[in-house]
């Protein structure tokens, strides 16, 4: 009989992060199948999260004084300055060239796929949305005028668009999650930290859930890093190397946020805009069918009245043949 010989396993001091995230999943489903018996729990989670954001917010307003106190800490402990500065631009190169592969090669791939059409006319047309989204580092901010331009310079159906763009904005945070697995590989590197194939799918699975929970605010994806980093057992305090070029890459991981949102939206539209069509053509119809006079229902009573009976138009029969319709009861 052959004989598998399994390591010696390896335990690590931490937060088994990972499971926190699926925990919390699977919780949350549950509470949505409860109906009104979740609701106070689901309201209970909701002003938590307000209270939270709010405080993040507070938090952020000092971020300038903290992080420039935290990027001359980690200067001062590099031996070498020269070497630093080179592995943050090696690192600055990769998280944009995965970007850009990621916004302007496969997600334009997809949406081909689906639609047969030219993906970057679609894109042209939300060019003040890529700006904005650019300039503010939000997709959040930016979700009334991905909204405007979907629909005003696109023509998507506003049905499609005012259902998709908000939860995109929610939860599609594609370039969030790109960024966060490469910043997690590279602080492990740099610390010397050992990275196996185990280690690095918990990086991407980690990734992935934490992007989709995260806000869409600036610099939300530092709060959720902290979180990958403790599924591979970094110590979070080394997040202070990528500091100095965070905000740039903030930036540009947001504006492949808002593409995939657009993208999304446009092939949701392609793929239903055919059963739009059918319902907008049967509630015309329903709407011509009920266009005549209404018959007026009226409860007969003992005795003998006189209901007139109207036409099914105006105009079909004059006033006296209508007189001569009259029904007794």
């Amino acid at each position: 009989m052959d004989t598998w010989k399994i390591g010696p396993a390896k335990y690590v001091e931490g937060m088994n992060i990972l499971g926190v995230v699926v925990f919390s999943i699977v919780f949350g489903l549950t509470i949505s199948k409860m109906g009104i018996k979740g609701k106070p729990l689901a309201d209970f989670f909701l002003s938590l999260n307000e209270v939270m954001m709010l405080f993040v917010g507070l938090v952020m307003k000092l971020s300038p004084v903290g992080i420039c106190f935290v990027v001359a800490g980690q200067i001062l402990k590099v031996e070498d300055f020269r070497a630093m500065i080179a592995q943050l631009g090696l690192y600055f190169a990769t998280v944009m060239a995965g970007l850009f592969i990621h916004g302007l090669v496969l997600l334009p791939l997809t949406y081909f796929g689906f639609t047969r059409k030219n993906p970057f006319s679609f894109l042209a047309g939300a060019t003040r949305a890529f700006a904005t989204g650019f300039a503010t580092s939000s997709s959040s901010a930016t979700l009334p005028i991905t909204i405007e331009c979907c629909e005003v310079n696109n023509g998507v159906d506003p049905r499609i668009s005012r259902f998709v763009l908000p939860i995109g904005a929610t939860i599609n945070m594609d370039g969030t999650a790109l960024y966060e697995a490469v910043a997690a590989i590279f602080v492990a590197q740099t610390q010397g930290t050992e990275l196996t194939i185990g280690r690095i799918v918990a990086v991407s699975i980690t990734a992935t859930a934490a992007a989709i929970g995260a806000a869409g605010v600036p610099q939300a994806g530092l709060v959720t890093l902290v979180m990958v980093l403790d599924a591979v057992g970094v110590s979070s305090e080394f997040v202070g190397s990528i500091l100095a070029v965070d905000w740039l890459l903030d930036r540009f991981r947001t504006t492949v946020n808002i593409l995939g949102d657009v993208l999304g939206t446009g092939i949701v539209n392609h793929l239903c805009k055919g059963f739009l069509q059918k319902l907008d053509a049967q509630a015309a119809a329903e709407k011509n069918g009920s266009g005549g006079d209404a018959v007026l229902e009226v409860e007969a009573a003992p005795g003998d009245i006189d209901l007139p009976v109207y036409p099914a138009q105006k105009g079909d029969i004059s006033r006296e043949k209508q007189q001569e319709q009259t029904v007794h009861i």
